[in-house]
């Protein structure tokens, strides 16, 4: 069975692929790229499952199961700013750095730095029917920098449990409590009682 990540990005089609593998031998898991599809989709909905369905719909239309994926940072003192808007906090799309020091200078004064690294997935078929699934990772914003992984907010991104900012965490912790790991994981088990029940 093929499915495909509306995503261009291989270091996505792969995390979803090996997450898959652990209880799914039998799933593909194609790019854009792979399926030739070259359109930009446009990301206008309200919420992460919006958004991620929104990408997810656009490859179901073209006749396989699509699988879409949105995520950010919500920050309570913010009211859940940046939300989805994080990848474009600061006005210019992907710059981490402007993105960075605006989240820093927004929570300047503010005492209650409780956050959430939010990941949606959703699938759609063929046949219009759906699914989404949630995954979250509760944290809290630093007042400095700390570690040298990562990209976005992983070096502002604090976990209390491995006393650890998301930048200072290995791939494998990563993937374990992130909230994309934990939202792929929760995809790769719904997909696998739809389609694999014995």
């Amino acid at each position: 069975m093929e499915i495909v990540l509306a995503s261009r990005n291989k270091k996505k089609i792969a995390e979803l692929q090996a997450l898959l593998a652990e209880s799914l031998t039998d799933v593909k898991v194609l790019s854009l790229d792979d399926i030739g599809f070259f359109d930009e989709i446009e990301e206008d909905g309200e919420t992460f499952e919006e958004n991620a369905m929104i990408k997810a719909k656009a490859v179901a239309e073209r006749g396989y199961i699509g699988v879409g994926d949105d995520s950010g940072l919500t920050v309570k003192a913010l009211g859940g700013a940046p939300g989805i808007y994080s990848a474009r906090y600061a006005g210019e799309h992907g710059n981490d750095a402007l993105n960075n020091e605006k989240l820093l200078r927004e929570l300047a004064d503010k005492n209650d730095r409780s956050a959430a690294f939010v990941s949606a997935v959703a699938c759609v078929m063929p046949n219009g029917d759906s699914f989404a699934v949630r995954g979250e990772c509760c944290g809290e914003i630093l007042k400095e920098y700390r570690g040298e992984g990562g990209f976005g907010y992983d070096p502002l991104f604090y976990y209390p449990k491995l006393d650890k900012s998301f930048a200072e965490l290995t791939m494998a912790e990563k993937n374990e409590i992130s909230h994309r790991g934990i939202a792929m994981r929760a995809f790769a088990k719904k997909f696998g009682e739809l389609f694999f029940r014995a």
